[in-house]
């Protein structure tokens, strides 16, 4: 899976969980998770549960405060997915 695929199924997730859908027009990998995308701490509670189940992986050895942007999210992700 590559970079693009990534961000896509990221941004699927994301479309369940911000408050405001309109900001997802401008999601990047510089997005702040909470600053930009508004997430709340039960919204990123969800997000990992989302990523655990669409990218089969377990997020078990960080917590999501580990992450600030979009980017940092799927850096993980790729690592894990190549491990």
């Amino acid at each position: 899976m590559n970079r693009q695929e990534i961000f896509e199924k990221l941004k699927e997730i994301a479309e369940l969980t911000v408050q405001d859908p309109s900001i997802l027009a401008s999601m990047c990998e510089d997005s702040d998770l909470a600053a930009d995308l508004g997430l709340s701490s039960v919204g990123m509670l969800y997000i990992v549960i989302a990523i655990e189940e669409m990218f089969n992986i377990r997020m078990d050895d960080v917590s999501f405060g580990d992450f600030r942007t979009v980017r940092d999210v799927m850096d993980y992700i790729e690592q894990k997915l190549k491990a």
